[in-house]
């Protein structure tokens, strides 16, 4: 019986009516992120919350705050890991809570496209791009943003809004804007930007940043990010958005995924840094990168990238960036290689959905051991 290694989980369908043809949620899953599950299982009660079926019952957090169903913990635990960590600036920025980044990234969208346009602002990101961005964007229609592709190639006059992902999913390499036109408003997804993937070299200082749980702690089922946001109008449109779509986020979330926050940031700190999430995280990422590297060599017919190291500030070691996915190239006369690497097996996404060639696929650093390891000694033994 032969069986199929799911490392980059697959959708296909048009961007309007996504169907799959796998047993698998309707939804895309972006590297579900299971390699982290041995750590938090080793931590056992450390990261527990026991929640009163009386408690978190009001809409509200705090009336107070400009996002006021933003629980106090849970922006206490992200300005805390911040510093921490030293991979963005907090100080004079608002904190926006939302169900996950995709939620944020809508809500952003919508706070910067400007109301009096005759036509809706244009959305772009230089491809390689992740592939939702072009679905999220277009999936309403809206009269407010619409997607317009390479952010390359964009030359229109006007404003528009630009996506920088750094990291960039899917190449994992660092990301700078690239249009050059002086309307433009950037968006940094920052999703990629913790120690495990990059070496932190300086605190992320944008106008407008997105993190999420799921790629930082692996807790990608609390479905939890937040947005760092410089100017007050700006979180106060998106606080809007929220509102409007979902009137606030999930406190449970939020008071589990400060507790982890926390406990992330005591372990780093601490006497035993050198068993913290980070250092767990690094040495998994290294060795999983080393073996990529050696089956793509037994195998000849693929390609990766290198990347330059360089020092992290945080880890206090020189290192090249291990992405969370891998960026993997057919050579020869493979012109598909999502479609080759089906028929040995293993499933991808191809590069046609990050608006390059199909030679290209996207590959996850991140399931789980036994599926890694399989993957990558499957991945070693193709000849032809």
């Amino acid at each position: 019986m032969h069986t199929h290694v799911i490392i980059d989980l697959l959708i296909t369908g048009s961007h309007h009516c996504l169907r799959s043809p796998w047993p698998i949620p309707q939804w895309q899953l972006i590297g579900d992120p299971t390699m982290y599950e041995s750590y938090w299982q080793k931590k056992g009660d450390e990261t527990t919350v026991v929640i009163p079926g009386w408690q978190f019952m009001s809409y509200f957090s705090d009336a107070t705050r400009l996002c006021w169903f933003l629980e106090p913990e849970f922006a206490e635990q992200i300005v805390r890991l911040h510093n921490v960590v030293g991979n963005a600036v907090t100080e004079n920025r608002h904190i926006v809570v939302g169900t996950g980044s995709t939620q944020l990234f809508q809500a952003a969208l919508y706070a910067l496209s400007p109301c009096a346009e005759a036509e809706p602002i244009s959305v772009v990101s230089a491809a390689p791009y992740y592939s939702s961005y072009p679905l999220i964007t277009d999936c309403l229609k809206s009269r407010l943003y619409k997607w317009a592709g390479d952010a390359r190639s964009f030359s229109k006059n006007g404003p528009y809004i630009e996506l920088v992902t750094s990291p960039n999913n899917p190449d994992g390499f660092a990301r700078r804007s690239v249009v050059n036109g002086s309307e433009g408003i950037l968006i940094h997804d920052l999703a990629y930007y913790w120690p495990q993937y990059t070496p932190i070299s300086s605190p992320a200082n944008y106008d407008l940043m997105l993190f999420t749980v799921s790629k930082s702690t692996g807790h990608a089922g609390m479905r939890i990010g937040w947005a760092l946001v410089k100017d007050e109008d700006v979180a106060r449109k998106m606080t809007k958005y929220i509102e409007i779509n979902t009137i606030g986020v999930s406190k449970d979330s939020q008071v589990r995924a400060a507790k982890v926050l926390k406990v992330i940031s005591d372990n780093s700190e601490g006497p035993n840094e050198g068993d913290s999430f980070f250092e767990f995280s690094y040495r998994v990422m290294a060795k999983r990168w080393k073996q990529l590297r050696e089956a793509v060599q037994q195998s000849g017919l693929f390609s990766v990238s290198d990347f330059p190291p360089q020092l992290c500030m945080f880890l206090n070691r020189v290192f090249e960036p291990q992405p969370a996915f891998a960026w993997i190239k057919c050579e020869g006369d493979i012109d598909n290689c999502e479609s080759f690497l089906r028929g040995k097996k293993i499933l991808t996404r191809g590069g046609k959905h990050f608006g390059v060639s199909p030679k290209y696929v996207r590959i996850s650093m991140l399931d789980r051991d036994k599926n890694y390891e399989t993957f990558v000694r499957r991945l070693s033994t193709i000849r032809s």
